[in-house]
């Protein structure tokens, strides 16, 4: 009985050690590399998303760049990525390049976010702006120079305007929603593709402002001071709250990402977009972001277990 007992004991033994080999085993088969582009806006999201994942699956390798939402396009379009990160809905000129190389993309909308306008925190008298104003400031005919010409009771110095490149997805929204025409702005404003030059550019200059996503307002906070916008109904200063509901207007946005369906075929590339609308999803309130209520992000889910292609949320 004894002999007995002790052979079952080990039996289960090997047997569980067996099981915990083979689910070690999956796990570790998992191997290749994802490459993703695109936002610098949704760029903080997939780089946590690709670390977090990295952990669990070490022997994928996920790149992810920063060439703006439209040179992010560019190159998923052109099937050198398999996702792209966008801080705008996908264009239609982008629609038509991905059909001309045969690119069938997954569009799925991953958080929310609001566009910051930020002053240096020596400017202690623009608190709130309303659409108007900063249509006057920022459109391309503008001939405004100092603060005093877009409000009366503001000082007559001149102000210097920091904005996104313009591949960027943040410039695209902001100009279409602010002058009408995405695109439509002045050229004497400093650009850059990264947001981080932008922050050390208003930080640094007593007279600037500028606007970006507001997870890099939230990083900065010490070094910039947050602007209330007026989009009609009296100054909403963004937070999670007022972009989550909306009340933060018009400069509230959803952020995606685009995926290749025929990317997804490879375990590697469907495994980490499963993580980023799964497990993952956690950390888009961690990095700043708003996340998507449960319910909308379980329709995202099941757009991407059905592999539905085309625009259909994009527009909404």
């Amino acid at each position: 009985m004894s002999r007995v007992l002790t052979t079952l004991a080990l039996a289960v033994s090997l047997t569980a050690c067996g099981g915990s080999s083979d689910t070690d085993a999956n796990a570790s088969a998992l191997r290749g590399t994802v490459k993703i582009d695109g936002s610098s806006t949704v760029f903080p999201i997939t780089e946590a998303m690709a670390e977090e994942f990295g952990k669990l699956h070490k022997r994928v390798r996920v790149t992810v760049g920063v060439s703006g939402t439209g040179g992010g396009m560019k190159k998923f379009s052109q099937g050198e990525t398999s996702i792209t990160g966008a801080s705008r809905p996908i264009k239609p000129s982008e629609v038509t390049a991905c059909a001309e190389s045969s690119v069938e993309f997954i569009e799925l909308p991953v958080a929310y976010d609001g566009i910051a306008i930020v002053v240096n925190t020596e400017n202690d008298f623009v608190t709130s702006i309303t659409v108007a104003e900063l249509n006057a400031m920022w459109k391309s005919d503008s001939t405004a120079k100092t603060w005093k010409d877009i409000r009366s009771s503001w000082p007559d110095r001149e102000f210097r305007l920091y904005a996104p490149g313009q591949d960027s997805g943040t410039f695209d929204y902001f100009t279409e929603t602010i002058n009408g025409d995405g695109g439509n702005c002045r050229a004497d404003a400093t650009f850059s593709e990264d947001d981080n030059v932008l922050v050390r550019g208003v930080s640094g200059d007593r007279d600037g402002i500028g606007f970006f996503g507001f997870a890099y307002y939230h990083e900065n906070s010490g070094v910039l001071n947050l602007v209330s916008v007026d989009g009609g109904t009296g100054p909403v200063s963004p937070d999670i709250e007022t972009i989550a509901d909306g009340s933060y207007a018009p400069l509230s946005r959803p952020l995606y990402i685009y995926v290749s369906k025929e990317a997804t075929d490879r375990p590697e590339v469907d495994s980490f977009v499963d993580y980023y609308l799964g497990e993952g999803s956690q950390l888009v309130g961690e990095v700043g972001y708003v996340p998507l209520p449960e319910t909308d992000m379980s329709k995202v889910r099941a757009r991407y277990a059905k592999r539905v292609t085309g625009v259909e949320i994009g527009g909404e």
